[in-house]
């Protein structure tokens, strides 16, 4: 990974954890509904990141 790619991984990742700050502040109580969706917002966001930038880079090393 270059050095934007980690700076605009570092911001989607301190985004993503604003806004799960956010979402747990704001919520009554805590419950199974609460977790799986900070669990699939993460899984939605960041597996498409490490398949385009840390996967991709390690096919590129091995040619």
């Amino acid at each position: 990974m270059t050095t934007g790619n980690k700076i605009r991984f570092a911001f989607v990742l301190a985004l993503w954890l604003l806004l799960c700050y956010i979402l747990l502040t704001r919520v009554p109580r805590i419950d199974f509904m609460t977790v799986f969706t900070i669990v699939a917002s993460g899984i939605i966001v960041f597996v498409p990141l490490y398949k385009k930038y840390v996967k991709n880079t390690d096919k590129k090393d091995r040619r």
